[in-house]
C-alpha cells in the first residue's frame, strides 16, 4: 500500500483540521446561539419578573393602600360612625366623597388585570362598603329626627369582618406575588450566571485553534458585552431598589409616629427616633427590654393578657395607652400593634405604631368637661321651671300656714323645718343654674349683719343641736353691693359645709364680719369669716376644693358644685375667697368684698309680708298651675288685695278686654302651654297702656323689651313672698294713674 505523502498528510491534517475547525466552528456557533438564546431568555424572565415586582406591584400596591385608607382611621367606616355618633353634616359630606373615590379605586384595581383571588377580595370589600352606603338613609333619618346615638348605631350596625379579612387576603396575595417575582429574578440570574460560566470554559477549550478561538471569542465577546450591560443594568436597578429601601428607612426614622419592633417574646429590637424623642429613652435603654417599662399601671393585667392573646392569634390590636416617659411624666399614645409574618406566614415579630395624643386627650377632657357643664345647664333649665313652681307653691302655703298657726309649739317648728327644706331646695336649684348658666344677679346694698344673722338662724334650725353657732359683726352698718339671694346662697353653702365637716360629734361655727383697709389705695373692704371646729381640709386637696365637680363626699352625697358656685358668685361680686387652717385644726373661709357707700342697705332675705295699702281695682293672677295660682291668690287676699285668679290665659284676657279699667295690676306666669307671658303682656298693652304688669316666673325671660311694656317688673320663682309683695306694692304706687 502506498503511504501518503507528507503533503497529503498535511492536506489530510489540514482537511481534518479544517473539518475539525468547521465542526468546532459549527459547534461554537451552535453553542453561541444556544448560550445567547438562553441568556436572552433568562434576562427576558428577569425583565418580566422585575416588571411584575416593580411597576405592576407598585401600581396595585398604591390602589390597595387607597382601599385600606378607606377602611381605616379617617376613612368611610370611621366617618360613617362619626356621623352616626355626632350627626354633623360635615361627616356625611366627607363620607359621600370617599364612597365615590372608593368605587373608582375598586374599578381601577379590577381593570388592572387583577386575578380571580384579588377580584374575590375586592368584591367582599365592596359588598361591605355597599352595606354601609345602604345604611346612610337610616343615619340621616336619625340625625334629622335627633335619635340617640345608641338607637342609630343599633339600626346601622354593620359586621365588617369579611371586609377586613378580604383586605388582609389582598395584602397576603400581593406579598406572595412580590415574593414569587423576587424568586424568579434570583433563579434567572443564577441560570444566566451558569450559562456565562459555560461559555468561558468553552472559550478556554478553543484556545488551540487560533482562528477558530478568535472567531469564537469575537462572537462570545459581543454576547458577553451584552450580558455585562444587562448585568450592569440589573446592578443599577438593585442599587435603585436599595436607595428606595434607604428612603423607607429614613421615613420610618423621621415618622411622626412612634415605632417599636419586638420579637415574639416582646423583647424590643428596634425603636425609631420619634419614640426616643417622645419617651426620653435612648435605643440603648430599651433594646432587649419589653414595653413594660412604659406602663403607668392604669391598665389591668387582664387587659395586657387579652392583648397578647389577640396578637398570638395573628390579629391587630388597637387602643390608647396612658404611658410614662423616662422622667415619669405621663403621655397618651393611640396605638396599633400588628404581627409581622415571614414568607411561610409565620409570625416573627410585632410592630407597634403609636400616635402621641396627649394634647388631643387633654382637649377631649376639656370638651367632655364643657359638655358636662352644658348637660348640667340643659338639665337645670329643663327642670327649673316645674321644680320652682312646686317650691313656690310649698313656700306659699307654708307662708299662709305660719300666719294661721301658733307662733310657738310643734306645729310652728314643723312648718319652720318645711320652710327650711324648701329654701334649701331652692338654693340647690339656684346653685346649678348659677354654675351652669352664670347669670349675674341684681346687685343692691345688703346689710351684712342681718345677712349673717339670717344664715346663722337657718343653719341652726337645719343642723343638730350639739353644733353651736355664733355671729359677730364689728359694725351693724356694714354693707356690701351684692344680689341678696346670691349672697344668702354663698353664706348658706359655707355654713352647711361647716356643719357637715363637724359631723355628729358636735362643735362650733363662727360667723363674723369686719372692716379692713383696701390694698394699694383701693376702697374700704369687708372681710367675712366662716370658721368651724371640724377636722380641717388636708393640704393635698386644699387647692382643688373650688374645682367644678370635685368632692370628697361619698357617691350620691355631694355634687361637687357647691364651692365652685360660691367662688363664681363671689367673683361676680368683685370679691375673692380663701381657705385657711390645717388638717385636724378646723377650717376658716374668708371672703373679701368691697364695702358699699350707700347709707340704706337692703335687709337680708326675710319673709315678713308688708300690709297692703288701699288700692282701687283688682289684681289679676294668671298661671297654668292651679295650686300655685290658688296659693298666690290666697296670700294676696290675706294681705288686703282684691284678687281674680285664672288658669286659662284666653279667659283671663277676655275678662280684661271687657273691663280693662277694673284691674289695678296683671300678674302672670311666663311659660304656659297655650300662651306665654310676653304675649299676655302685649295683649294687655293693646287695651290699656298704663296697667302695671308683673311676670312671676321660674324661667328667666331674656328677650323681653321691658321698656316697651313699662310699667313692668320680673320676679323669679320661688322668690320670697315679701319680695313679691314689695314688688307689687312698688308697681301699684309708681304706675301712672288713669
Amino acid at each position: 500500500m502506498t503511504q501518503p505523502t507528507h503533503t497529503q498528510q498535511g492536506s489530510i491534517r489540514l482537511a481534518l483540521s479544517s473539518f475539525g475547525a468547521a465542526i468546532l466552528l459549527a459547534a461554537t456557533v451552535m453553542m453561541g446561539i444556544y448560550l445567547g438564546g438562553q441568556t436572552q431568555t433568562q434576562f427576558a424572565r428577569i425583565d418580566t419578573s422585575w416588571h411584575d415586582y416593580s411597576e405592576e406591584a407598585d401600581w396595585r400596591g398604591e390602589l390597595l393602600s387607597r382601599i385600606r385608607s378607606h377602611l381605616g382611621y379617617g376613612g368611610i367606616i370611621h366617618n360613617f360612625k362619626n356621623y352616626v355618633l355626632r350627626q354633623e353634616p360635615v361627616y356625611l359630606d366627607e363620607l359621600r366623597r370617599q364612597l365615590g373615590d372608593f368605587a373608582a379605586t375598586v374599578e381601577e384595581y379590577r381593570a388592572s388585570g387583577a386575578s380571580d383571588t384579588e377580584l374575590a377580595s375586592l368584591d367582599a370589600i365592596a359588598a361591605t362598603i355597599a352595606v354601609y352606603e345602604s345604611k346612610i338613609p337610616i343615619a340621616r333619618q336619625g340625625a334629622a329626627e335627633s335619635w340617640s346615638a345608641e338607637r342609630t348605631d343599633r339600626l346601622v350596625k354593620v359586621d365588617d369582618t369579611s371586609a377586613l379579612l378580604a383586605l388582609q387576603q389582598l395584602d397576603t396575595y400581593m406579598r406572595d406575588q412580590r415574593d414569587q417575582a423576587t424568586g424568579s429574578i434570583a433563579k434567572s440570574v443564577a441560570e444566566g450566571t451558569a450559562f456565562v460560566t459555560t461559555g468561558f470554559y468553552f472559550l478556554g477549550g478553543l484556545a488551540v485553534v487560533a482562528l477558530t478561538i478568535y472567531a469564537l471569542f469575537f462572537l462570545l465577546q459581543n454576547e458577553l458585552r451584552r450580558t455585562i450591560a444587562l448585568l450592569s443594568r440589573e446592578l443599577a436597578e438593585r442599587k435603585a431598589a436599595e436607595h428606595v429601601a434607604k428612603k423607607f428607612h429614613r421615613a420610618v426614622e423621621q415618622s411622626p409616629a412612634t415605632i417599636i419592633i419586638t420579637d415574639t417574646q416582646a423583647r424590643i429590637e428596634y425603636v425609631n427616633a420619634k419614640f426616643c424623642e417622645l419617651t426620653g429613652y435612648t435605643r440603648e435603654d430599651v433594646v432587649g427590654k419589653t414595653p413594660n417599662i412604659l406602663q403607668s399601671g392604669d391598665e389591668t393585667p387582664e387587659t395586657y393578657l387579652a392583648l397578647r392573646q389577640q396578637l398570638a392569634r395573628g390579629e391587630e390590636w388597637h387602643g390608647t395607652f396612658r404611658n410614662l416617659k423616662k422622667n415619669g411624666e405621663p403621655y397618651w399614645a393611640k396605638t396599633i400593634i400588628l404581627p409581622l409574618r415571614d414568607e411561610d406566614d409565620a409570625i416573627t415579630h410585632f410592630i407597634g405604631l403609636g400616635e402621641d395624643t396627649t394634647e388631643r386627650q387633654r382637649a377631649r377632657e376639656q370638651i367632655h368637661r364643657a359638655q358636662k357643664m352644658e348637660a348640667v345647664g340643659l338639665l337645670a333649665s329643663g327642670v327649673a321651671h316645674d321644680f320652682n313652681n312646686m317650691l313656690t307653691t310649698i313656700l306659699g302655703n307654708v307662708h299662709v300656714a305660719r300666719q294661721d298657726a301658733p307662733k310657738s309649739g310643734d306645729l310652728a317648728e314643723e312648718l319652720a323645718h318645711i320652710e327650711i327644706a324648701a329654701k334649701r331646695a331652692r338654693d340647690l336649684v339656684g346653685q346649678v343654674l348659677a354654675f351652669a348658666r352664670r347669670q349675674p344677679g341684681k346687685a343692691v346694698a345688703v346689710n351684712l349683719g342681718e345677712a349673717l344673722e339670717e344664715a346663722g338662724k337657718l343653719t341652726g334650725a337645719a343642723t343638730q343641736s350639739n353644733i353651736a353657732i355664733s355671729v359677730e359683726v364689728a359694725d351693724s352698718d356694714m354693707a356690701v353691693l351684692a344680689d341678696p339671694t346670691q349672697l344668702h346662697q354663698v353664706l348658706m353653702n359655707l355654713c352647711s359645709n361647716a356643719a357637715e365637716a363637724i359631723g355628729p360629734q358636735g362643735g362650733e361655727i363662727y360667723l363674723s364680719a369686719e372692716r379692713i383697709a383696701g390694698s394699694n389705695g383701693a376702697a374700704r373692704q369687708v372681710r367675712i369669716s366662716i370658721a368651724d371646729t371640724g377636722p380641717g381640709i388636708p393640704e393635698a386637696i386644699r387647692g382643688k376644693i373650688f374645682d367644678p365637680f370635685f368632692t370628697t363626699k361619698q357617691a350620691g352625697k355631694g355634687t361637687g358644685l357647691g364651692l365652685s358656685v360660691v367662688a363664681n358668685l363671689i367673683a361676680e361680686m368683685s370679691g375673692n375667697i380663701t381657705v385657711h387652717g390645717r388638717e385636724g385644726g378646723g377650717t376658716t373661709f374668708r371672703i373679701t368684698l368691697p364695702e358699699t357707700d350707700r347709707k340704706r342697705a337692703s335687709p337680708a332675705i326675710r319673709e315678713a309680708a308688708p300690709v297692703a295699702e288701699a288700692v282701687d281695682g283688682v289684681i289679676m293672677v294668671i298661671d297654668d298651675e292651679p295650686g300655685l295660682v290658688s296659693t298666690s291668690a290666697k296670700i294676696l287676699k290675706r294681705t288686703g288685695y282684691t284678687v281674680e285668679a285664672h288658669t286659662d290665659p284666653d279667659a283671663a284676657l277676655a275678662a280684661f278686654e271687657n273691663a280693662p279699667d277694673r284691674y289695678a295690676l296683671v300678674m302672670t306666669d311666663f311659660v304656659m302651654p297655650e300662651m306665654n307671658g310676653e304675649q299676655i303682656c302685649r295683649a294687655v298693652r293693646c287695651w290699656r297702656d298704663d296697667c302695671p304688669l308683673l311676670i312671676y316666673t321660674a324661667y328667666q325671660p331674656g328677650a323681653i323689651d321691658l321698656d316697651q311694656l313699662a310699667p313692668i317688673q320680673i320676679v323669679k320663682k320661688p322668690a320670697s313672698y315679701r319680695q313679691l309683695l314689695e314688688t307689687i306694692d312698688s308697681l301699684l304706687h309708681t304706675a301712672t294713674p288713669n
